[in-house]
């Protein structure tokens, strides 16, 4: 709590030297908005969304973030990307699941923040720098005559600030930056480096033509002006003095603007009226301050962080018809067709020429400010430029799968998604879980990995997915509709249609998922449903095994001498097809003397009638193996499957099974080999199967065995490739 009281004392410190009372007091009451929002560890309480890009500032003065958050967010707006921004403390840890792509301006690291891009990376997230200015080294700052006028206190506050940026700066994947020389000195920092070059908002062409249509033709004078952003321009006004002087002395109609952050130099004194100073001006008055002159001045002492800076002064008076001399100097050089859309100068002699030239020219000011204004029209406005970064931001961002689940609750459905979902991770896809649940957003644990779950009824979904994968059919009409999906997978792990009785609309609505939808691409963990989908619907799925966790569902080996022999019965009550009354009608007739039932439901409760030991219910994935080593015998009924788990996990960890056949076992179990199987409806027959395993230990020998066999078989690691190809 200090460390936060401290930072927070530093950075209002700092915003309101920087940005002045207004920005510190918007700032501080965002910073308890969110406060008050927030809970601890949790996105309650607030909307969430789920997007591309968060960008995130770090850096207190508006006109910067203006251009290098508003304007990219607006670049990014105009070409499909969904994207949010807020302020650095007022991140979030949770955030880190809700985004695909985190963008850091000026941003200095805190602890929090070194988290969060742990965090983020681990997810296979995307961090990017973006910086417009070479303040991410005291190597380049120290050039900065300005920071020479500061407090000892001062310019250690600000060079620490420079150095949490680099700091930062280094732990990202790349950085988006102004100008080429930025760009060719941040590739000392990272890896990669995209040149997204400033330029102009929506509004800013509003204001923009709109001062240009107040414009007065005026014909007495003519009016140099030079506009600063910042007090350490000073250095660069006071270059050109000389040649200013001499053209106020020689041309009594030329007139000087000088605005902004700026110490008016004494020697203009004698110029009286015909020197005009204006304070600094908020940014949606600059388009009509910048109309007034006839002739925009952009003087720049020649040094590294001159070189790095942007053409925002030429973009700013070509958007109002203004045409600009500049010093031949970085982005100007690039930008600016000499003589046609600007003019460059190097010299002082070169200076006096071109000011001379054009304060006599009416023509030629006209000519270049229309010609300046078209080239910014066509290269300089958000609405026109934002398809590259949008672009390159494709090609960095890892490749996106979101999984659409009816619920989290713990399922054996449920858990094939989770380790496909796993497996993805591990290769490196930024990986979403989606649910059609109402519930708040939250973290669900599977297997050592953990997923943040986001319901789409309380979730703004608006980002861009490689793959989206829907896992029931209640979730296909949602899938289907995205969209901002690539492609749309349907993950098929049972025939949905017989989930429900004859008669019942959702087994009509269900069965039409398989027919539907014809953009959906069919995918499935059953050889059973690989052959029906084809059969009845023509389907072509792409098949994967299913696989199995031999870390977590480890052996155990059974005592079947001195103890009571354990049965356990495993599925929902309440779903007919997982036939758990037949299950009890065979239980019910074991002598309590020799053996034990347990019963196991994740959904379900037991009816009045079944007899057991035990009941557990809703027991966490992770202990489900404990259960399994528990007991000596699995007796699974269930009359429709898909794939049916339990049996797999249960020989894996060394027990027994006798099984009713039915799709989704006969894809890997095998009668006398590996398992028993009782005779449809034939209670005597699954009670004989007991029996003869109780009474022979050489067949248990033989089942146990080859039941182990069968699991190693299917170990996740064996088959992940296999698990890879069903997306690929």
């Amino acid at each position: 709590m200090l460390g936060e009281l401290i930072r927070i004392y530093y950075a209002s410190r700092r915003i309101l030297k920087n940005g002045g009372t207004k920005v510190l007091l918007e700032r501080g009451l965002a910073y308890l908005r969110h406060r008050s929002l927030v809970f601890k560890d949790s996105l309650r309480g607030r909307q969430v969304s789920y997007k591309d890009v968060l960008f995130i500032s770090g850096c207190s003065l508006p006109h910067p973030t203006r251009y290098r958050v508003d304007h990219q967010m607006e670049q990014l707006h105009f070409n499909g990307v969904a994207c949010d921004k807020i302020w650095y403390q007022l991140l979030e840890p949770e955030m880190a699941q809700c985004y695909r792509c985190f963008v850091f301006f000026r941003c200095p690291i805190t602890p929090e923040i070194e988290s969060f891009v742990s965090e983020a990376k681990r997810l296979n997230k995307r961090i990017l720098f973006d910086i417009d200015d070479l303040v991410i080294d005291q190597k380049y700052t120290q050039t900065i005559k300005y920071l020479g006028s500061l407090s000892s206190d001062d310019l250690t506050l600000y060079n620490d600030g420079v150095e949490r940026m680099q700091k930062l700066l280094r732990l990202c994947d790349g950085a988006i930056t102004t100008t080429t020389r930025l760009g060719t000195e941040l590739l000392d920092y990272v890896p990669r480096v995209f040149v997204n070059r400033n330029v102009a908002s929506e509004k800013m062409l509003v204001l923009s033509l709109a001062a240009i249509k107040h414009k007065k033709p005026r014909h007495d004078c003519v009016v140099l002006g030079y506009f600063s952003g910042s007090i350490t321009h000073n250095d660069d006004i006071r270059m050109i003095e000389p040649v200013l002087q001499r053209l106020l002395r020689e041309n009594s109609h030329v007139h000087l603007l000088l605005a902004g952050m700026l110490t008016v130099p004494s020697q203009f004194a004698e110029f009286g009226d015909r020197i005009i100073v204006q304070s600094f001006q908020d940014w949606v008055d600059l388009p009509e301050l910048i109309a007034k002159a006839d002739v925009n001045l952009v003087p720049l002492e020649t040094s590294i962080f001159n070189e790095a800076k942007s053409e925002n002064k030429w973009l700013e008076a070509a958007l109002v018809k203004v045409p600009t001399v500049a010093s031949k100097l970085g982005p100007f050089q690039e930008i600016l067709e000499d003589g046609k859309t600007g003019f460059l100068c190097e010299t002082f002699d070169e200076w006096y020429a071109v000011l001379t030239r054009l304060v006599s020219s009416p023509e030629l000011l006209a000519d270049v400010a229309e010609n300046a204004h078209k080239k910014a029209l066509e290269t300089h406005i958000t609405a026109v430029t934002g398809h590259k970064l949008a672009a390159y931001l494709r090609t960095v961002l890892a490749p996106s799968i979101a999984f659409l689940l009816p619920t989290t609750n713990i399922s054996g459905g449920v858990n094939v998604v989770l380790k496909h979902a796993q497996i993805l991770r591990s290769t490196g896809f930024d990986v979403t879980l989606l649910t059609e649940q109402d519930q708040e957003p939250g973290f669900v644990d599977f297997a050592g990995a953990r997923f943040f779950a986001l319901s789409t009824r309380r979730t703004i979904v608006d980002a861009y997915f490689d793959k989206l994968v829907t896992t029931l059919w209640t979730t296909c009409p949602w899938g289907n509709a995205y969209a901002r999906a690539k492609v749309c997978y349907y993950l098929v792990q049972n025939f949905e249609t017989d989930f429900y009785e004859p008669g019942d609309f959702f087994r009509l609505v269900a069965n039409s998922t398989y027919s539907r939808f014809p953009n959906l691409r069919y995918i499935t963990i059953s050889k059973w449903c690989e052959k029906w989908l084809k059969e009845r619907f023509e389907q072509n799925a792409v098949y994967a095994p299913n696989g199995i966790d031999l870390a977590l569902f480890q052996y155990g080996a059974r005592d079947f001498s001195n103890e009571k022999i354990r049965i356990l019965i495993e599925g929902d009550s309440e779903s007919s097809y997982k036939n758990i009354d037949e299950a009890f009608r065979i239980a019910n007739r074991l002598g309590r003397d020799k053996y034990e039932v347990w019963y196991l439901s994740y959904q379900g409760r037991p009816k009045p009638w079944y007899r057991f030991e035990k009941f557990l219910h809703k027991v966490s994935y992770d202990q489900v193996a404990d259960v399994y080593r528990a007991c000596h015998i699995l007796l699974k009924t269930s009359i429709l499957e898909s794939f049916s788990y339990p049996p797999l996990e249960m020989m894996a960890t060394g027990g027994l099974v006798v099984v009713r056949p039915n799709g989704g076992n006969l894809e890997y179990l095998r009668d006398q080999e590996n398992c028993l199987m009782y005779r449809e409806n034939d209670i005597d027959h699954a009670l004989e199967c007991i029996e003869r395993l109780v009474s022979n230990p050489k067949l248990r020998e033989t089942l146990i065995e080859n039941g182990r066999a069968t699991a190693y078989a299917r170990s996740w690691e064996t088959i992940k490739d296999q698990v890879l190809q069903l997306y690929a």
